[in-house]
C-alpha cells in the first residue's frame, strides 16, 4: 500500500502489517514537484516497492496537473520504461547523481 504524506514530504509504501517499506521523498514549489530521493528497506527489495512508489508518485503529480522534476536516479530510469508520464516531466533539466 502506497500513500502520500505531505507532512514529511514523501510517499510511503508499507506492507500488510503497515510496516514502512520504502519512501520517495520530494519537494514542491507551485506547479512543480522535484521528486528527490527513493529509499527501500533491503528486506523489501526486489517486490516491486520502488515501482509502486514511482507509479503512486507520478499519478499524483499527473491528477494535480504538475510538472516532475526527476532528481532521484532511480525514477529518472523507471521513466525511461514508462513513457506515458513523458508529457509532464521536464527532460531537459540535468539530473543529479
Amino acid at each position: 500500500m502506497v500513500g502520500d504524506a505531505p507532512e514529511r514530504e514523501r510517499f510511503e509504501a508499507r506492507d500488510e502489517s503497515g510496516e514502512l517499506a520504502g519512501v520517495l521523498t520530494y519537494q514542491v514549489s507551485g506547479n512543480i514537484v522535484v521528486y528527490t530521493h527513493t529509499e527501500v528497506d533491503p528486506r523489501f527489495e526486489r517486490q516491486g516497492v520502488g515501482s509502486a512508489l514511482a507509479r503512486a508518485a507520478m499519478d499524483d503529480a499527473r491528477g494535480r496537473n504538475r510538472t516532475v522534476v526527476p532528481m532521484c536516479p532511480f525514477l529518472g530510469e523507471w521513466l525511461d520504461g514508462h513513457k506515458e508520464y513523458d508529457k509532464i516531466v521536464a527532460r531537459s533539466t540535468r539530473r543529479v547523481k
